[in-house]
């Protein structure tokens, strides 16, 4: 079994829409192009079979990609910066104003550096990390320049394309390192003046207006919401297509933290902490915390999960007690997202959802089976999976692809 990267977002970086934004969760347009053919898509929208869900948007690959074949997908995310940039990834723009978007931009950053000693900078702990103090200077000043002639984020319109550019220039220019499973950091900071940020920053931009001229034949909408709800669309669907977090403890946002920082979707550590306990399999911070007092009520609950549990909670580690109650929780998280789903599918809607297993001091969590038991308890059928690829060094970590039928 092989590690497949073409299955991991390092297959998007260089396709179109879905290399705009980088996050290491997210899967590859071609296991979603796979998932699509296997159920018979693309047909003709008036066909039955082609409302598409996927409650874990993520970066919306699976939207985009049903938009690129003409298809409709609706898709949920608890996270408001994953739920804006979704729906602008997801919008279909004016080539020529795409491009006087851009040339508009370059004039404007070829004049001389102006110093803006009052230019904002974002209250992220310990930033110094992140970059360098020149480099944080120029990208404040880059950060006002934007505000002051195309005005903050909104919910349509190409200037947003600026602000998505600009998300990716603030990592591109840190000392963020992404040779890792989530995140850690480089021993140094880069350091950039006004003119080299700039510079990066228009062909980020560049890039990201050439590849919005291609028009999307179909729709996709994302929705803010929970998903162990998804309670603000009538609609019922006939393929879920998703791959939610997986049982590996990191932090829901720590990625993202830096765009939702720069952009305004996070004023403090205590809102993102928030998100961590709200999001399924969150947990960092306020959350790690909270999670000593939280007791699951679902008696129905996997005994491959249950004896999981008490193995690691009798680990001999500190952690041991919060991070069984860690993963109880995603469980019964999925449990009541699977639960809730089916009021969302039509007779005979297949699911696919992608999964990862994890381990907690030698003791491996079996996602494949506890979702599975979970599934056959819920009434699902038609329950199969099979590996897709295998994750990284650990012989005993994969993902999975699991699938169901709803009949009733």
């Amino acid at each position: 079994m092989k590690q497949r990267s073409d299955y991991t977002f390092k297959y998007n970086e260089k396709t179109g829409r879905h290399g705009w934004l980088r996050l290491t969760p997210a899967y590859s347009v071609k296991l979603v192009e796979e998932i699509l053919h296997d159920n018979g898509l693309p047909r003709q929208k008036s066909d039955a079979g082609n409302l598409i869900l996927d409650p874990f948007c993520g970066t919306a690959t699976t939207g985009i990609v049903a938009a690129e074949m003409g298809l409709d997908c609706t898709l949920y995310d608890i996270n408001p910066f994953l739920v804006w940039f979704g729906n602008i990834k997801s919008e279909n723009f004016n080539a020529d104003e795409l491009e006087a978007v851009y040339e508009k931009t370059a004039h404007d950053l070829d004049k001389p550096e102006v110093p803006d000693e009052t230019a904002w900078v974002p209250p992220m702990k310990n930033i110094e990390r992140w970059w360098d103090g020149n480099t944080l200077a120029a990208l404040a000043m880059l950060r006002s320049y934007i505000c002051k002639e195309w005005g903050e984020t909104t919910n349509h319109g190409c200037h947003n394309l600026l602000w998505i550019s600009f998300a990716r220039l603030v990592i591109e220019t840190s000392a963020a390192d992404f040779n890792h499973i989530s995140m850690s950091f480089k021993d140094t900071t880069h350091r950039f003046n006004f003119k080299a940020v700039a510079n990066i920053f228009l062909s980020i931009l560049k890039m990201i207006t050439d590849s919005a001229k291609q028009e999307l034949k179909g729709h996709a909408k994302i929705i803010y919401g929970d998903s162990r709800v998804l309670n603000e669309e009538n609609h019922k669907f006939d393929l879920v297509i998703t791959s939610p977090p997986y049982p590996n403890r990191i932090s829901y946002i720590r990625e993202l933290r830096p765009y939702m920082y720069w952009l305004g979707f996070l004023e403090t550590g205590e809102q993102a902490g928030e998100l961590d306990w709200k999001a399924i399999g969150g947990t960092w911070g306020i959350a790690t915390s909270r999670l000593q007092s939280w007791k699951t009520d679902n008696n129905n609950l996997s005994l491959h999960l249950l004896n999981v549990c008490d193995k690691i909670g009798h680990a001999d580690n500190k952690n041991g007690k919060a991070m069984s109650l860690y993963v109880m929780k995603f469980f019964d998280d999925m449990f009541t997202h699977l639960s809730n789903l089916r009021n969302k599918l039509n007779p005979g809607a297949k699911i696919n959802y992608i999964l990862g297993n994890s381990s907690f001091y030698g003791n491996f969590v079996d996602t494949e089976n506890i979702i599975k038991d979970t599934l056959a308890h819920l009434g699902y059928s038609d329950i199969n999976s099979s590996i897709i690829r295998k994750r990284n060094s650990n012989k005993g970590l994969f993902e999975y692809r699991i699938s169901a039928r709803w009949d009733s």
